[in-house]
């Protein structure tokens, strides 16, 4: 298979810019060039919650919380039926003992995915942290993985193999990083400073804030994905102090990205990318980098005994997923639930090679390309479009009809070459190509290309799902570009 480069130069950032903590400073950032150019990550949601692995990673909040009595009572009968009288929630740490999980594995399966970063839960909203956080956060005792549980440091361990294991596409080290929810949803601390109306910060200052200070010092992630932003405003949180010393002063600062998630209504306007909402995919080119963060199992983010394989999104549908997802500028950043002896389960392998054999041969057209701004699909030929240098990409969703591809946005030259990625140099990686004909006027058009698309048998045939055709010395669109984030959709 063959390797596509990512060019990352050396500093992303010059090393000696100091960003003020405000958003307007934070904003002005420009983003490491990494993120943009790797466009597929993994998210991993592992916690304490992956023991009942029932419902979802909300599990405690749908037994617990308020809001949802009839939710309520299905999660309380679920724990009467398996549990003993008067268990706790408390009591599933025992049982989040990682006893076969093998971080080394993971990095693998991860970068045979195609993927060129990872992120994973430090901590989710019940409050659990899977790592040493004992001497730096000691409101932590007993509720982290060195306390209770796996009893050892399972991010730590980690943070070391994803940071060892080289993409076989890209030939670039994976890159890591950490989500962190600012919230618990029965933390003592965070409540009393609810009830008064966040005029107190106790809990940001003796929890939350070392929590992230502490998970950055200690593993240098890359990338920093925040959530449990909607309660409390973005005076209460202060995140800007935080992300100005990640960005200035940590020892990832030239490389440090983040989300949007700081604080209450910050989300789809301030952070170095927007993810908006989970799933977020806005079907256009938008203003500011943004993130599609989506699970395997539609339902869910932990892993869900209750789910059935049939509910499953299949690989198809995330190769599809990614390549709009390109198209408009976007990362895509997928989610996967282990168990919580550490075992991934094999449905999410699955899915994981099937996008990794895909990206193996099409990945020339995904990492470090940019939007087309000419166009970026084609409804009616089921096409995408990304853009590298001189080379645009039309990634096809659907098998041509009669094996004639008409692609209506791009403008052909006497010294355009088409070839399909994956076919045999030796072969057909050539094709042939004509100038779009008028139909109703006989005559050709302005704009457009018929590429004459080889009959495959499955033996030939170079992948599934999807087929890109790169584009060589077509006509320069530049100057019909007005330079912002218009888009034109071909229907």
């Amino acid at each position: 298979h063959r390797s596509f480069s990512l060019l990352v130069p050396l500093l992303a950032t010059p090393s000696c810019s100091a960003w003020e903590a405000t958003w307007e400073s934070l904003d002005s950032r420009p983003n490491p060039t990494w993120y943009d150019e790797a466009k597929f990550g993994i998210f991993i949601h592992w916690g304490v919650f992956s023991v009942p692995s029932f419902g979802s990673e909300w599990f405690w909040w749908s037994w617990k919380g308020g809001g949802d009595k009839a939710k309520n009572e299905l999660y309380d009968e679920y724990v009467r039926r398996t549990e003993r009288e008067n268990f706790a929630y408390a009591d599933y740490a025992h049982r989040f003992d990682a006893s076969l999980y093998r971080p080394d594995e993971w990095a693998d399966l991860f970068a045979n995915s195609g993927a060129q970063y990872v992120v994973l839960t430090s901590k989710h909203h019940e409050g659990f942290c899977n790592w040493d956080s004992r001497d730096a956060v000691p409101l932590t005792w007993n509720w982290n993985a060195m306390d209770v549980g796996p009893r050892r440091d399972v991010l730590g361990d980690l943070a070391k193999a994803v940071k060892a294991t080289k993409s076989p596409t890209t030939g670039q080290k994976l890159h890591w990083g950490l989500y962190h929810s600012l919230f618990e949803w029965f933390n003592p601390i965070f409540l009393e400073d609810m009830t008064n109306n966040w005029q107190t910060r106790r809990f940001v200052e003796e929890k939350t804030m070392p929590e992230l200070y502490d998970i950055v010092r200690k593993y240098e992630p890359e990338l920093i994905w925040s959530d449990g932003d909607w309660d409390a405003p973005d005076e209460y949180w202060n995140a800007p102090e935080f992300l100005a010393w990640y960005a200035t002063n940590s020892s990832v600062a030239d490389t440090a990205i983040w989300n949007d998630r700081w604080g209450k209504g910050l989300a789809c306007h301030h952070g170095a990318y927007v993810t908006c909402s989970d799933r977020f995919q806005p079907g256009k080119l938008i203003e500011k980098k943004w993130e599609n963060a989506l699970t395997v199992d539609p339902g869910s983010w932990g892993y869900n005994r209750n789910e059935t394989g049939a509910e499953y999104l299949s690989t198809e549908y995330f190769v599809h997923e990614l390549i709009e997802t390109v198209a408009y500028g976007g990362n895509m950043l997928l989610n996967v639930g282990p168990a919580a002896d550490g075992t991934i389960p094999a449905i999410f392998w699955d899915r994981l090679l099937g996008i990794g054999d895909w990206l193996k041969v099409n990945g020339e057209a995904i990492y470090a390309t940019t939007p087309w701004k000419v166009a970026q699909n084609e409804t009616d030929a089921g096409a995408y479009y990304t853009l590298k240098g001189n080379t645009l990409y039309a990634l096809v969703t659907r098998w041509p009809k009669n094996n004639q591809l008409t692609l209506r946005a791009p403008t052909p030259t006497e010294n355009t070459r088409v070839r399909m990625l994956g076919l045999d140099e030796k072969k057909e990686s050539e094709l042939a190509w004509a100038r779009l004909l008028d139909t109703n006027r006989g005559r050709l058009e302005d704009a457009g290309i018929v590429i004459a698309v080889p009959a495959l048998t499955p033996d030939v045939i170079p992948c599934q799902h999807a087929w890109a055709f790169a584009i060589s010395n077509i006509a320069d669109h530049a100057n019909e570009d007005s330079g912002g984030a218009a888009a034109m959709q071909i229907l």
